[in-house]
C-alpha cells in the first residue's frame, strides 16, 4: 500500500511524535511505501529515526507563529487555502490508497479531498481536550466552537480511530469510530530492579501535564522520606515557573529537570515507580512505556487513557485528579513496602502484553486492506 501521514511537524519529542515513528518505521518494514506530509517543519530533523524508506515533504505553511488572537485570526484563512493547494497538489502525485490526519490543521478538510484514497482520522487526545485548556472569554468561546466542529468533522472521514474505551464513549454513536490504542515503544529484556530510591516522571513541561501538581504532591512525600528523588524529563514553556517552584518549596537536592533524552528507556529502567498528574490525555505513553520496563504506576484518573491502562491496585494506582495527598500517600506506601512495589512491577510487564507492537499494527493493517478493498468494490 501507499500510506500518507498528515502532521504538523516531526520535530518534537512528543509522544504522538514517537507512535507516528515507530507506526511508519513498522509500515515500511514490511514493504509499504509511506509519505509524511508536514506543514512546519521548517528544515527541523526528525526527532526520532524514520526508516530511510519513508519520504517527508514539508509543506511550508507555518501555522505557528508568534502574534496575538487578532493576528492569527487574520492570518489562518489564508493558510489554509495555502495548506489545501499545497496538500491537494502533493496528493494528486502521490495518488495514495490510504491517508491519514492526525487531527491537525489538515483535519477540517481532507475529507473533501479528491485523490487522497480512503482518508483516516487519528487523534490523540480527548474528546474535551479543547475545552480542558479552561481558557475564558473570546478564546474559550473558539474553544467551545472548535469542540462542537471536531464532531462534525470526525464523521466525515472513512474511518475515525480514537485511543481509548473511555474516549470512545465520548463521541457519542459515530458509526465510522473505531479504537486502536497505541503501542509499546519498546520491550525490554530485563524488568526495573525497583531497588532504587528514584521515581520518573515524563512529559511536556506545560499546563496540561501539570507538574506544578506532582512537586507540590512531592513535597509531602520529602517530609516522610528525603531520601528519595524524583526526576522529570522533558521541556516546554513552564519550565522556568517550575524551577522557581521546586526552589521556593526547598526541593532543589531531591527534584530535579532533565532535558528529553531518546534512550528513555534506560532512565525508566533506573527508576522505582512512575508517576503523572496530567489534567488531560489520549493515551499517555508514559505510561506504556513504564509498564512495560516494570514499574509501578501512580497517575490521576484523567480524561482519558490511565483508566483504559491501569488496573488499580494490581499494576499501580488511580488517584482523583488534584488528589496531591492521596497521591503522596501512595508513593510513601510503595516507597515503605517493596514486595508490593515488586508485585505492582510484576504485573505491569504482564500487562503491558496487551499493547505489544505486533498486536496493535495488526490491527492497522487490518483496518487500511479493510478500506482499501472497500475502495476497489466500489
Amino acid at each position: 500500500m501507499k500510506i500518507v501521514y498528515c502532521i504538523a511537524g516531526t520535530f518534537n519529542a512528543g509522544g504522538m511524535e514517537r507512535v507516528l515513528a515507530n507506526k511508519v518505521n513498522y509500515l515500511a518494514s514490511r514493504g509499504h511505501k509511506v509519505f509524511i506530509i508536514t506543514t512546519d517543519q521548517k528544515g527541523r530533523k526528525p526527532y526520532f529515526p524514520l526508516d530511510p524508506s519513508i519520504v517527508q515533504q514539508d509543506l511550508g505553511i507555518n501555522y505557528r507563529f508568534a502574534g496575538g488572537l487578532f493576528l492569527k485570526s487574520l492570518y489562518y484563512p489564508f493558510k489554509q487555502m495555502k495548506h489545501k493547494r499545497r496538500l491537494k497538489k502533493v496528493l494528486d502525485l502521490l495518488k495514495p490508497d490510504i491517508t491519514v490526519s492526525m487531527f491537525d490543521h489538515d483535519a477540517a478538510f481532507l475529507y473533501k479531498m479528491q485523490g487522497a484514497g480512503k482518508k483516516v482520522l487519528e487523534i490523540h487526545f480527548s474528546r474535551f481536550k479543547r475545552l480542558q485548556y479552561g481558557r475564558t472569554g473570546l478564546w474559550g468561546a473558539i474553544d467551545r466552537y472548535r469542540s462542537s466542529q471536531d464532531l462534525f468533522v470526525a464523521a466525515h472521514y472513512d474511518r475515525f480511530v480514537v485511543l481509548t474505551k473511555e474516549d470512545k464513549q465520548y463521541w457519542g454513536t459515530l458509526p465510522n469510530i473505531q479504537v486502536i490504542s497505541n503501542a509499546n515503544t519498546f520491550l525490554p529484556e530485563r524488568l526495573a530492579e525497583l531497588n532504587s530510591k528514584r521515581v520518573i516522571a515524563v512529559g511536556r513541561l506545560d499546563g496540561q501535564k501539570a507538574f506544578d501538581e506532582l512537586i507540590m504532591a512531592w513535597k509531602l512525600v520529602q517530609e516522610q522520606h528525603p531520601d528519595w528523588s524524583l526526576d522529570i524529563f522533558g521541556n516546554g514553556p513552564m519550565r522556568a515557573e517550575l524551577l522557581a517552584l521546586i526552589e521556593q518549596e526547598g526541593l532543589q537536592e531531591v527534584l530535579h529537570l532533565h532535558e528529553p533524552v531518546q534512550d528513555i528507556e534506560s532512565e525508566y529502567l533506573k527508576r522505582s515507580m512512575l508517576v503523572m498528574t496530567s489534567k488531560y490525555e489520549g493515551l499517555p505513553m508514559s505510561l506504556l512505556e513504564a509498564q512495560a520496563c516494570g514499574l509501578p504506576l501512580l497517575a490521576y484518573a484523567c480524561k482519558c487513557g490511565p483508566r483504559d491502562i491501569i488496573q488499580d491496585g494490581k499494576n499501580g494506582y488511580l488517584l482523583a485528579e488534584g488528589d496531591r495527598t492521596n497521591l503522596a500517600r501512595k508513593i510513601n506506601f510503595l516507597i515503605e513496602h517493596s514486595l508490593s512495589r515488586k508485585q505492582m512491577g510484576m504485573n505491569a510487564r504482564a500487562c503491558a502484553a496487551n499493547y505489544a507492537e505486533d498486536v496493535i499494527m495488526q490491527q492497522w493493517l487490518e483496518l487500511f486492506e479493510q478500506l482499501t478493498w472497500q475502495g476497489k468494490r466500489s
